[in-house]
Order: structure tokens, then C-alpha cells, then sequence
């Protein structure tokens, strides 16, 4: 017999429509399907990305609860844009 984690981590919502659609629930996915049907060809993207989001912290409520503290007391890690770039690999001119 194996032990089993009393707290097993949600798995990641997969990042297209059926995935978000499947990770939200009631209202919340109409709304989704309603802005993305509504979005233009070149706005779709954005839309899927910024409800992708939405539908992770979702998934695990406790991450988002966890994060939202953070941001509130301040102590959330932050990092500089220069940062951001050097850990992408992307080139800086």
C-alpha cells in the first residue's frame, strides 16, 4: 500500500477553451463563453489568457486566498522586469 497526499494538488488547467469552460463552474463559465464568442479573431487570445488565470485560481482557492494575503501584507515576491527577461532568455538592447 502506498501513501496517498491527504491534500492532493488540483491538476493544471489545461490552457484552451474546453479546459477554462470545464474549470469554471455556473455563471462564471457563461460569462467566459459569452466574452470569448463576442471577442474578435485577434482578441481571442487575450480573452483565453486572462480567463485561464481566473480558472486556475479557481481550481485551488487556497492558492488564490494564499496570494491574495500575500499582495495584502505586502510580503508577495516581486520581480524587476530586467528579472523577468533574464529568466525568459530573451535578448535585452
Amino acid at each position: 500500500m502506498t501513501a496517498q497526499p491527504v491534500h492532493a494538488h488540483p491538476s493544471e488547467v489545461p490552457r484552451n477553451a474546453d479546459g477554462i469552460g470545464a474549470a469554471l463552474s455556473g455563471e462564471r463559465r457563461m460569462e467566459f463563453y459569452r466574452e470569448l464568442l463576442a471577442a474578435s479573431p485577434e482578441d481571442a487570445e487575450a480573452v483565453l489568457r486572462r480567463w485561464w488565470c481566473e480558472a486556475t485560481l479557481d481550481a485551488d482557492q487556497a492558492k488564490g486566498d494564499r496570494l491574495t494575503e500575500a499582495a495584502l501584507s505586502g510580503t508577495l515576491p516581486t520581480h524587476s522586469v530586467t528579472e523577468a527577461i533574464a529568466a525568459a532568455g530573451l535578448p535585452v538592447e
